[in-house]
């Protein structure tokens, strides 16, 4: 009599054969080597689907970049969120709120779980405070604290609702130069 197998114990077998470990200890689970920045922005620096390119007068171009935790939407290696491990995010959110992300970076192979996220509702200079905190005070990203307090101050102009109603005029006697 010959003996069939199924294809799930030929790879049962060649796994075993394979690995060190007996075949009920196999998880299957393999590490992705990290990759250095300076190497990732090699790679994308040139070509990715993040690029907006805008051409004005002359031969000077500016490069922008859509890239998700960019801070400053520029295409550079300091303000990269491919390419930089630490990255800061400040978006606006729900009801009125500045949301702040910045990235863990022993969790770069993991996207569900990539950010560190902080909802802010307080005053101007209290949450302005807490991103000076967050990025400079704590050797997070200290380069990046200019840019972070001018993309809060964006942020929390843009929530702010305007005043509906008509305008106040201006009462104030208007004075000529040359009378008394």
């Amino acid at each position: 009599m010959f003996q069939v197998k199924s294809r799930n114990s030929r790879r049962n077998e060649t796994l075993q054969a394979q690995s060190s470990l007996p075949l009920g200890q196999f998880k299957g689970v393999v590490k992705m080597a990290t990759v250095p920045g300076q190497l990732i922005w090699e790679i994308v620096k040139k070509n990715n689907s993040f690029l907006v390119k805008e051409f004005g007068n002359g031969t000077a171009g500016v490069v922008f970049s859509k890239e998700p935790n960019n801070l400053c939407n520029l295409h550079s290696y300091k303000h990269s969120g491919l390419a930089n491990k630490k990255t800061v995010t400040i978006q606006p959110g729900k009801d009125h709120s500045v949301l702040l992300a910045t990235t863990k970076t022993k969790k770069q192979n993991k996207p569900a779980s990539l950010l560190n996220k902080s909802v802010m509702k307080k005053q101007f200079s209290r949450m302005a405070k807490a991103v000076s905190n967050q990025v400079a005070d704590n050797y997070y990203r200290p380069d990046l604290k200019k840019a972070a307090l001018a993309r809060l101050s964006v942020v929390n102009r843009s929530l702010k609702v305007a005043k509906s109603g008509p305008k106040k005029k201006n009462r104030q006697a208007v004075k000529i130069p040359g009378r008394k």
